[in-house]
């Protein structure tokens, strides 16, 4: 329940500060699970920019992979990090802690990234993103 109030607040209140993209792999995460609830995720992504893909962000999220820094089974977080740096956004958003948002693993994307020759998106939770105290405070 907090995560889901840190990230309406978010949204309400901090969003319009960022020029918001999103990825086809986000909207097809997003359309997972209860009807309901898919369809309100869906309606706060509607009007958000997809960014294009590319034959690179497989290539990049490919290199991940082989280099076993998610587990086999995160592809799909494989490539929301590949498409971030591909697409040279600045922040990569997320609750994923465990593959995206993970201080333990960011140094070896971020090294597979500078392999590439790829810039590092600033990956972080919606907390994260609040950059002043009264974000929080006026929800």
């Amino acid at each position: 329940m907090e995560r889901k109030r840190i990230t309406r607040n978010w949204w309400n209140l901090a969003r319009n500060r960022y020029e918001l993209v999103t990825s086809q792999y986000v909207i097809d995460e997003a359309a997972k699970g209860s009807a309901a609830l898919a369809a309100e995720r869906l309606r706060h992504l509607a009007g958000i920019p997809l960014v294009p893909l590319s034959d690179r962000m497989d290539e990049v999220a490919a290199r991940i992979m082989q280099q076993a820094i998610l587990p086999p089974d995160a592809i799909v977080d494989a490539l929301h990090i590949a498409c971030a740096a591909v697409s040279c956004v600045d922040y990569l958003v997320t609750w994923n802690c465990s593959h995206i948002a993970n201080p333990m693993i960011l140094p070896r994307v971020f090294r597979t990234l500078d392999d590439f020759g790829l810039p590092f998106p600033v990956i972080c939770t919606p907390e994260d993103m609040f950059t002043e105290e009264h974000d929080e405070a006026a929800s």
